[in-house]
């Protein structure tokens, strides 16, 4: 019998328990999730997405930090490429270790993966995700003016950079990627939504682009490409609620996507939290395809259809 083929979405925070930044705490975390796909590999094709928001934003710091004339700091695409090669690493090494602990001998591979955008979507014009550090308000006009960012007061804590998070169009290594699931490899792709990248308009040449693309939409278009059967976006909540926090909030499971649509007009879900998990997997059940919103301790009964926030057409 074929194993399904399954997209599984992993927030950037789910590395970063109580807080922990240091590289030793972020791979202890990733020994978990190791353990946890290589014992579900028995059942599953498996592509391995995750965020990178902490991550990239400590990258950023650093190399804003310590920029000179002889090492500038490196721009936030290329930012995004060194946060995927840092925790596809820090996963890839637990997933291995993981098949080491039980005998196995099976691949895993990840991919720096860049994700194609369109120059001209609105969010260019637009920009709204914070990134990187905190300033005050007189040292983020200056840093605007200097550096030409777009800057904003972000919830009382201070001004921060705002770049644009445009939509993904398409996977640029959805190939590659595809002949790697097929040949039996576990792969950890699309990591922080994929570099962000456009395609010139006569030689149609890869270009970067300061951005920052959505995980969960970048892991649904991977899994809409490479036609995968589940799409699971993994948070921190078991279930994806109504008044969340609320002493009425109530756990979704079973919703179409039409209802899943519904309340997320409604406004019942936040934007920059459970409002793109909702999104990307109402997107991925609209193709007649299964989405699911759960945690990391019910993935496995997520993936058997027996727990999470399960959404279909």
């Amino acid at each position: 019998m074929a194993k399904k083929r399954v997209v599984i979405a992993l927030g950037g925070n789910a590395l970063q328990k109580n807080g922990e930044v240091t590289a030793e705490a972020q791979k202890k975390v990733a020994e978990k999730v190791g353990e946890i796909i290589a014992k579900l590999s028995n059942k599953y094709e498996i592509v391995l997405a995750h965020g990178n928001g902490p991550q990239v934003g400590n990258i950023l710091i650093h190399e804003e930090q310590a920029a000179s004339e002889k090492a500038p700091a490196m721009p936030l695409e290329t930012a995004v490429a060194m946060s995927q090669g840092q925790i596809g690493y820090w996963l890839a090494q637990a997933i291995q270790n993981a098949f080491l602990k039980e005998e196995k001998n099976k691949k895993v591979a990840t991919v720096v993966t860049q994700v194609e955008v369109d120059k001209n979507d609105p969010a260019f014009k637009n920009p709204t995700k914070p990134v990187g550090q905190f300033y005050s308000e007189k040292e983020a006009k200056v840093l605007s003016k200097e550096k030409g960012w777009a800057v904003k007061e972000d919830s009382g804590r201070g001004w921060r950079r705002v770049v644009p998070s445009p939509k993904p169009k398409s996977i640029i290594e959805k190939r590659e990627i595809l002949d790697l699931v097929k040949s039996g490899t576990i792969v950890i792709a699309a990591g922080g939504g994929g570099v962000p990248v456009y395609r010139t308009k006569i030689l149609r040449q890869v270009k970067g682009i300061d951005a920052v693309i959505d995980k969960d939409f970048a892991a649904e278009k991977l899994a809409e490409l490479i036609k995968a059967d589940l799409f699971l976006s993994v948070t921190a909540v078991d279930f994806a609620y109504l008044n969340f926090g609320k002493p009425e909030q109530t756990a979704l499971k079973n919703l179409t996507s039409k209802e899943a649509e519904y309340y997320s007009r409604q406004g019942f879900f936040k934007a920059g939290s459970m409002l793109p998990k909702i999104q990307a997997a109402t997107e991925f059940a609209k193709k007649g395809k299964v989405g699911i919103i759960c945690s990391l301790d019910n993935l496995e009964d997520a993936l058997d259809l027996k727990s999470g926030t399960i959404i279909t057409r």
